[in-house]
């Protein structure tokens, strides 16, 4: 199986030599270039052809929101996990907003950086427990702000689909959500396909927060 391709994007050098190393002992990354803005991101990107990209969010030239912002929309195969020491909500929105499938903090857990970088060359999306209680919470506040009934949808979510739903919301990633209900895991990718083609939402991220936006959740 051929490796994920991963670009590391930090302007701090000892810490992208850190970051490689990390991942070095996994034979199905491999870590094809770094870059110490974003502009130099965006250039890295269109020759590289990174699978994921790791992006910090302060950085000199072009921040990571702006960078992120532009890969999204100029190399859509191409998905952006946040990698950041900040954690507050503007800038967890912020780069949510931009077009992240993921976001982690700087002191996450090994094993937590490595599930969402698989995670997200899957084509899923991945948050850090503590960010999607941020998200949650964030809409469930717009949710009280709205007026009238919840949207109606064409076809209604089975019992099932809204248990995997709310664990979607919790930042679960498949195969958490495989073993806490008891499922297999390529059964959980068929039901969260259903879930986003039903809310017509693009990602797992956008699914939870139109369902909490809609009552759903």
């Amino acid at each position: 199986m051929k490796p994920v391709s991963i670009l590391l994007v930090d302007d701090q050098p000892l810490f992208r030599e850190g970051l490689r190393t990390l991942l070095s002992v996994h034979s199905d990354f491999e870590v094809v270039g770094e870059a110490g803005n974003g502009a130099e991101a965006i250039r890295l990107v269109c020759s590289l052809l990174p699978s994921v990209v790791l992006m910090d969010l302060q950085m000199p030239v072009l921040d990571g929101v702006a960078a992120t912002r532009r890969l999204c929309k100029e190399q859509p195969g191409c998905r952006v996990i946040v990698l950041t020491t900040f954690d507050d909500d503007e800038m967890v929105f912020d780069g949510l907003r931009a077009g992240a499938v993921g976001y982690l903090l700087k002191d996450a857990p090994s094993e937590k950086l490595a599930e969402a970088i698989r995670v997200a060359a899957r084509g899923e999306s991945f948050l850090q427990p503590s960010v999607a209680a941020k998200v949650v919470a964030e809409f469930a506040r717009l949710s009280r702000k709205t007026v009238g009934t919840p949207n109606s949808m064409v076809e209604p979510l089975s019992e099932r689909e809204l248990e995997i739903l709310r664990l979607i919301a919790q930042g679960a990633s498949n195969r958490e959500i495989a073993g806490a209900l008891f499922l297999a895991e390529g059964t959980v990718k068929n039901h969260v396909t259903n879930i986003l083609g039903k809310l017509e939402a693009r990602d797992r991220t956008q699914a939870a927060l139109k369902a909490k936006d809609s009552g759903l959740i």
